[in-house]
């Protein structure tokens, strides 16, 4: 009853635009809607690799499953030509042999004013400057965990400067929202004595600056900064900075200003302070050259889990996300090319001392990437929320830690290969291989490197006769020590329509 109700209210809000007159009948304009069914069905230890993630947080688990997802949306971007722009969604998925049997996925209202946009609900947001379809995504806010329902002002596009005949570009965001992953932890942690957190906040913000006038120029830099933090919430089987464990339930610090300025101190920092809450940011850069039908473009993320990596002490180079992305002239063979190399494994190197009178040497090093203290690691609903080669705490069972928060695997060098094709107007094929070296973490290497092998095939038929239906096909495979062998196949059936779409 409870979730029939939820739908109801929730179609009932998004279908109301219909009937309003006057100005604001425009918002039952350009709506589109849409239905999938997907099944997946293999065997091995895991679902593959390229089924699983880079889904926000909807790709198979199990090696057989069911999935069915229904949206309606309305983009701001239709309202171009207007100065206040509105947009809305719903997207609700059920199913089994996923994480949730019935999520609602998307629920979010857009009200833009010129360039400024106020974002409001649980919103799917592409990673910065990379191909989604063919990339890993990105280090620190990736395509890899469901969205969180946040509060978030935006420039969503480049804003050209007044006055620098838009040879100069910025793009940002502020935003702050909650955890929703309360049930999955408890159960997860169920019977054990792994700590973990409830109603945990969320903060996010990012400053970019674009150089380059396209129109005038091909070449272009784009460049900046993006941060993030979890904070707050309470916590359950928390372990101090010396080893004891609270009982019972503990209130978690920080607020806010701390999360957007990074300071306080978290409740078992003793008497060494960090600031409060789980910080985690990455450095951009991205060079463009844009010819005629064609594009070529250079681009690295850069994760820093604190300040030592944030400011460039120990070796800025050492690890990052380096990739090059290539979009032919309209051909039937290839259209893109993607292909990237992630390296994690110096992580400012493998000791961390606090200064002490007896020892003042500072060393902000063995920064174990996605992993805190406080909050277990970078992830919401047991997906990492940044790239998903750093193997996510739902694969710890399988890893020999179960129940457990931490990422134990983030030493990783991997190379990945994404290649997309269009050979006809109704037909698109794309491909994805990682080769994924792991060395487990300082605080827990393994003995022999993990290797691992992830392909993905995937060919997707829109009929010209059967207008707004997709077919789509996929095989995956998982070779290797690092997370088993696997291999399935996919099957989805989608279909997509428009409700007074007006040109």
């Amino acid at each position: 009853m409870r979730i029939r109700n939820i739908i109801i209210i929730i179609l009932g809000i998004l279908l109301a635009p219909l009937n309003v007159k006057s100005q604001a009948d425009r918002l039952g304009e350009d709506i589109q809607y849409g239905f999938s069914l997907r099944g997946t069905s293999g065997g091995g230890d895991n679902a593959p690799f390229w089924f699983t993630n880079n889904k926000y947080g909807l790709g198979p688990v199990d090696r057989h499953t069911v999935q069915a997802r229904a949206y309606i949306s309305r983009a701001a971007e239709v309202d171009s030509l207007r100065a206040w722009r509105v947009g809305y969604g719903a997207d609700m998925a059920a199913g089994y042999g996923n994480e949730s049997e019935f999520c609602i996925q998307q629920l979010y209202l857009d009200v833009q004013w010129q360039m400024l946009r106020l974002s409001i609900g649980q919103k799917q947001r592409a990673s910065e400057f990379k191909n989604e379809e063919l990339s890993t995504g990105g280090m620190t806010l990736g395509i890899n965990a469901r969205p969180l329902p946040q509060l978030r002002l935006e420039l969503p596009d480049f804003w050209a400067i007044p006055g620098t005949k838009e040879w100069f570009a910025v793009k940002a965001h502020i935003a702050y929202g909650i955890y929703t992953d309360n049930r999955w932890q408890r159960n997860w942690n169920a019977g054990t004595k792994n700590f973990y957190t409830q109603n945990s906040l969320y903060h996010s913000k990012a400053l970019f600056m674009r150089i380059g006038n396209e129109k005038k120029f091909p070449l272009s830099l784009t460049f900046g900064l993006e941060m993030a933090c979890q904070f707050g919430g309470k916590g359950y089987n928390q372990i101090g900075y010396r080893g004891e464990q609270f009982e019972g339930e503990v209130e978690l610090g920080g607020n806010i200003l701390n999360a957007f300025f990074p300071s306080g101190g978290d409740v078992n920092d003793d008497s060494f302070t960090n600031a409060a809450g789980n910080h985690i940011g990455s450095w951009h850069a991205r060079l463009d050259w844009k010819g005629k039908g064609w594009s070529i473009g250079a681009y690295m993320d850069h994760l820093f889990e604190d300040h030592s990596q944030l400011a460039m002490q120990y070796g800025f180079w050492k690890d990052m996300l380096l990739g090059i992305e290539v979009n032919f002239p309209e051909n039937r063979y290839v259209s893109n090319i993607v292909y990237e190399h992630i390296g994690t494994m110096n992580q400012s190197g493998p000791i961390y001392h606090d200064a002490t009178l007896e020892n003042p040497l500072q060393i902000s090093a063995s920064d174990s990437y996605y992993n805190n203290h406080v909050y277990g690691s970078w992830q919401h609903g047991g997906f990492v929320m940044g790239n998903p080669l750093i193997p996510s705490p739902m694969y710890n069972s399988y890893l020999g830690m179960p129940g457990s928060l931490n990422n134990f695997h983030n030493r990783i060098n991997a190379h990945h290969v994404g290649i997309k094709g269009n050979p006809t107007p109704y037909i698109s094929w794309r491909t994805l291989y990682t080769y994924e070296k792991n060395l487990g973490s300082y605080d827990r290497p393994v003995k022999d490197p993990l290797k691992g092998h992830f392909f993905l095939v995937e060919a997707t038929y829109k009929p010209k006769k059967l207008k707004g239906f997709g077919f789509s096909a996929a095989y995956g495979l998982n070779h290797g020590s690092l997370l088993g062998n696997a291999n399935a196949a996919m099957l989805t059936v989608s279909f997509d329509g428009w409700i007074r779409k007006y040109n």
